[in-house]
């Protein structure tokens, strides 16, 4: 049973969309089962680590839970191209794994990011990398993509009987005209149907935030109604 070991609610500016103040509710919880974990991601929590978190905005309800009925999934006509440009990848899943290659390949992407979209420096270290993906976690799964012996994409998702959900992913710049971004949400959709898991969440999609907005492209898809409470039966429509 999850242990509960801060809880808190904070202000900040809003990471979505500009100029504007967020508030942001935050549970530090340890030894969350797989069956506590997916109540939570069922009900548009987050996780980093130990860290959940899900938008508490007042008069706000701009980020909204988005997942893909994987069963009823269909492509567009453009998704399936970088599906194909990648197929030379080799892709393998399993624990997640902290090392120096990693964080490397982490700050190659994240340097691509600040020069197009304006985001701030990262200045990651390899132990923050190991506690932001790292911590022990009974449904955590690494998916790394391998050109030849190269690293070139990391995806961390969470598992569970009845939701597959997508935490993370980037990948170096050398390989940007394979569309990886793409590529790897098709490539969890079809985990997911492997797995026989209803669903791939795909986190938050924000319309006026083109880091989020993308997600709207997978369909057809469900969003989650307002933000039900542990006790509340969520509704997806």
């Amino acid at each position: 049973m999850a242990r509960e070991l801060w809880h808190a609610a904070l202000e900040e500016p809003c990471p979505y969309l500009a100029d504007l103040e967020a508030t942001t509710d935050y549970r530090i919880l340890a030894d969350v089962t797989p069956e506590e974990h997916q109540e939570m991601i069922i009900r548009g929590w987050r996780r980093f680590g130990m860290q959940y978190f899900r938008p508490k905005c007042a008069g706000c309800l701009e980020c909204v839970s988005l997942r893909v009925p994987v069963a009823t999934f269909q492509p567009t006509k453009s998704q399936p191209r970088p599906w194909r440009k990648s197929d030379h990848l080799r892709i393998r899943i399993g624990p997640p794994q902290a090392n120096e290659e990693r964080v490397d390949l982490f700050h190659a992407w994240h340097a691509m990011r600040e020069e197009t979209r304006g985001w701030k420096p990262s200045v990651m270290t390899l132990r923050e990398y190991a506690l932001t993906f790292c911590t022990p976690n009974a449904c955590a799964r690494e998916m790394a993509f391998y050109e030849e012996d190269r690293l070139v994409a990391v995806g961390h998702v969470d598992v569970t009987p009845q939701a597959f959900s997508s935490i993370y992913f980037f990948y170096h710049p050398d390989v940007s005209r394979c569309s990886l971004g793409v590529a790897s949400v098709l490539f969890e959709i079809e985990s997911a149907r492997r797995l026989n898991c209803p669903y791939l969440y795909l986190g938050y999609r924000i319309s006026g935030c083109p880091s989020t907005a993308y997600k709207s492209q997978y369909g057809p898809h469900e969003l989650l109604q307002g933000r039900p409470e542990m006790e509340e039966e969520p509704v997806w429509r």
